[in-house]
């Protein structure tokens, strides 16, 4: 959903359930991880590094994963309590179970065809969830996991660019793929148009 379109109850749903449980859920098994000197792994997402149009709310919540497990692991360093986060690209889901249409009143719905598209996005060509599974057990089974895993569909393009190219590429690249280069030239013409 556009940033300016959410519902602030899915939003604050959305962080119940990708950041505020993760929290929970930490300190709840703290005791049992110190003990073991265990391994967090959370799930991060490419959407925390990425503005990937039409999902501020959900990056915004893997973001915050992001940052929180950043800092976790340095706190639980003392205690021996390892931090892996998982940043997944595209890996086969549900989670474009659930179609939202724009509002009525939406500014985006120029875009109705780029937005119904970006809802399903993630899902095309994405990584077997499997393998992925797979892929993931393997890395935290490690007897020094890495702090940061790449896996999914694009996780590894995100994180070459990021890397080496800088994410100023994001900026000019995401607008175009979901038509907002084409709405920054409606909007200009329809500005004209006023102006006459």
């Amino acid at each position: 959903m556009p940033a300016l379109d959410v519902d602030l109850d899915e939003a604050r749903a959305c962080f119940e359930t990708n950041f505020f449980a993760i929290i929970a859920l930490t300190q709840t098994f703290i005791p049992l991880l110190i003990a073991a000197k265990g391994l967090i792994v959370n799930i991060g997402s490419v959407a925390g590094i990425l503005p990937y149009a039409f999902g501020s709310v959900y990056n915004a919540s893997k973001a915050a994963l992001h940052a929180y497990s950043r800092t976790l692991r340095v706190e639980l360093e003392p205690f021996d309590v390892r931090v892996l986060v998982v940043v997944t690209g595209g890996v086969q889901s549900n989670i474009s179970r659930t179609h939202r249409s724009l509002p009525e009143n939406s500014l985006y719905l120029p875009l109705s065809a780029e937005y119904e598209r970006r809802q399903t996005h993630s899902q095309e060509n994405a990584m077997p969830n499997e393998a992925y599974a797979r892929e993931v057990v393997a890395a935290a089974l490690k007897p020094k996991p890495t702090k940061w895993l790449w896996r999914g569909h694009q996780a590894f393009v995100v994180w070459f660019t990021r890397a080496y190219l800088g994410t100023w590429l994001y900026d000019l690249v995401l607008p175009r793929m979901f038509g907002l280069h084409r709405l920054k030239a409606i909007v200009k013409g329809r500005a004209s148009k006023k102006s006459l």
